[in-house]
């Protein structure tokens, strides 16, 4: 048994390790991605919804054509800032925000993002709702950005409070 819980610690510290840069990683590669596709007419499918959307939420005054070209821009300068993690801050500032010009389909088009509204997306309902996951990754990462850490083990979790003090003393530690 006591093989079982030190690797359970083991793999805890490896995921505390490297889980916030994967996910940083991870949350840049869909960015980017999503956002070259599209640089290509015809080959993003949220290519249609997305320039409607920015056409409405600028009241008109960013037609399709540059609305898509802004909304592709946008995303793979997101995704590149998470990639390369520079100017996290305002990655992360830009990432947000984008987001909820992402979720505003789900007001302005129900009918084009539900089959029964709201409790029956459909594809692009879903690929729309999926975007929560993404705004609590970037809200995870951000948590990371002043050099906060998360502690796979318990046992150094609480050698750190010895060290350091609880979380609320140490705000800058």
């Amino acid at each position: 048994m006591n093989f079982f819980k030190r690797a359970d610690a083991q793999i805890a510290d490896w995921m505390a390790r490297f889980g916030i840069t994967l996910l940083r990683l991870s949350l840049g590669v869909v960015f980017f991605w999503f956002g070259f596709l599209k640089f290509f007419p015809g080959t993003s499918p949220a290519e249609v919804l997305a320039s409607k959307t920015v056409n409405a939420l600028t009241f008109g005054l960013v037609p399709s054509e540059s609305a898509l070209l802004l909304a592709a821009s946008l995303e793979t300068l997101i995704g590149v800032g998470l990639i390369v993690n520079l100017y996290l801050r305002a990655v992360l500032f830009l990432l947000l925000t984008q987001m909820l010009g992402t979720l505003a389909p789900l007001f302005l088009y129900t009918d084009e993002v539900f089959k029964i509204a709201p409790f029956v997306p459909n594809l692009e309902g879903q690929y729309i709702i999926k975007n929560l996951v993404l705004i609590s990754s970037a809200l995870v990462i951000g948590s990371t950005v002043r050099g906060t850490a998360i502690i796979g083990d318990k046992k150094v979790a609480k050698s750190v409070e010895t060290k350091l003090g609880p979380p609320a003393n140490r705000a800058n530690a």
